[in-house]
């Protein structure tokens, strides 16, 4: 269950790994990557980046609310955005098999799918 504790550690983590990974492709794989895959895996960090502190900011609204179930949908659907999307624009770049480009947007479609809950949740909250 994604509880604040959990989805603010997960946050945390998240955000680590962003910043690993985005030092990673500046200093270790730029000699290594051409232009288009080195600008396809800092796609991969620019939105692990965003989304790991969208999981931030939901974690922080779980500790108001923990029996949200939309906010717990959200923290769990940016987690896997997370994954799918920036993963494998990650694994496309190091590796160059394309086909993982069409796992992609299941990604992004949970990263979309997270804030339209996030919203939902937003006009729910009492005036």
């Amino acid at each position: 269950m994604m509880t604040y504790r959990i989805t603010l550690l997960l946050a945390a983590l998240s955000l680590f790994t962003a910043v690993a990974l985005g030092a990673f492709g500046a200093h270790g794989l730029r000699q290594h990557l051409d232009a288009a895959m080195l600008a396809v895996y800092q796609t991969g960090v620019q939105y692990h980046f965003w989304h790991g502190l969208g999981l931030g900011v939901v974690a922080l609204l779980l500790r108001g609310d923990p029996e949200s179930r939309l906010l717990r949908w959200a923290a769990a659907l940016l987690l896997a955005g997370i994954f799918i999307f920036s993963g494998s624009l990650y694994v496309l770049a190091i590796s160059g098999v394309k086909w993982l480009g069409a796992i992609t947007p299941f990604g992004g479609t949970a990263f979309l799918a997270a804030w339209l809950l996030l919203a939902v949740y937003a006009y729910r909250l009492p005036r």
